[in-house]
């Protein structure tokens, strides 16, 4: 048993690693790639290991599902990745993976406003929301990079605000029962699909010139393979293993990660003023959630009884 949640901290911790890192290598990919190259070339890639890892077609036999997928795709493939990729072409990578941090923020806002008065959050889900929104606004208005930074930020916060869409659309696919590998496959598919006008008219070549650089064509395999499908395994693989609770610890670990790894890898500098930022839109994560997160320790820790009765019961 202590083995199989060791395997499940390594496996989150994998997943956040990467998860962090991402934001690095799109950063040094756009010394070579435009926006819209990278997420078509990281997409396609992940969607053919997601095909090897599973070869059975999903049936979805309704075209209001088919509706639902294809809307996922769009908002949590084609326009989140689009607009962080184009962000991180006018602000700093530690600056974009703060601020897309704050989804979750937004996603209970939008699930507050869908709720027609049914849901009633409350101080800390406030309080944590203004305390991360001037935490973001810290970290875009710091000194002289505010003329190039308001931008990238400003396309980061749209790109949360995105995915916080998404994530109300994947609640909606979950209940249906099919394979999380399938599901994932068919949400890659119609974001690449919808891509292919944005390829259309931003700059999109093949260029396979660029590829016999290996660091290019290792940083597309990382995000492709790596961060898309790799990462889809093992991510589940720890929520299966050490619950929701546990795993949510590690999600506060990705703005981190790239903030630490932008200050070593890419050189960025990070004022008193954007840490102080980065620490406060964390702070507010952390208690905006706190109530959720309280919950889902209950229930974790309910099921764990009932588990060890059910043992005990078993062994008399």
């Amino acid at each position: 048993m202590e083995q199989k949640a060791s395997l499940g901290h390594l496996a989150a911790l994998f997943t956040v690693v990467n998860w962090g890192t991402t934001f690095i290598a799109t950063k040094l990919l756009l010394e070579s790639f435009s926006p819209v190259e990278i997420l078509i070339f990281r997409f396609v890639l992940g969607y053919a290991a997601l095909w090897v890892v599973c070869p059975r077609p999903l049936r979805v036999g309704s075209w209001r599902r088919e509706g639902i997928f294809a809307a996922a795709g769009l908002t949590g493939v084609c326009l989140y990745y689009l607009l962080e990729n184009i962000a991180l072409t006018c602000t700093l990578a530690s600056n974009v993976g703060v601020i897309v941090s704050a989804s979750p923020l937004f996603a209970a806002l939008l699930t507050l406003a869908l709720s027609r008065g049914k849901e009633h959050p409350g101080w800390r889900f406030f309080g944590g929301f203004a305390l991360s929104m001037a935490g973001i606004c810290l970290i875009s208005f710091t000194g002289s990079r505010l003329a190039l930074d308001w931008r990238g930020d400003l396309l980061a916060v749209t790109a949360a605000m995105v995915w916080a869409v998404y994530c109300l659309l994947t609640k909606r696919i979950g209940p249906w029962g099919y394979s999380v590998v399938q599901t994932t496959r068919r949400t890659f598919f119609y974001g690449v699909l919808f891509m292919l006008p944005a390829a259309a008219v931003m700059e999109f070549r093949l260029g396979p010139e660029r590829f016999l650089q290996l660091d290019n064509t290792a940083m597309l395999l990382y995000l492709g393979l790596g961060a898309c499908a790799a990462c889809f395994v093992t991510w589940n693989y720890a929520i299966k293993t050490l619950g929701p609770v546990g795993t949510m610890v590690y999600v506060y670990l990705v703005p981190v990660i790239t903030v630490v790894c932008s200050v070593l890898i890419l050189k960025e500098s990070v004022s008193l003023l954007s840490a102080a930022g980065t620490g406060m839109t964390l702070a507010g994560l952390v208690l905006s959630q706190w109530d959720s997160l309280k919950g889902l320790w209950r229930k974790e820790e309910t099921h764990t009884n009932e588990q060890e009765e059910e043992t005990h019961g078993t062994a008399h």
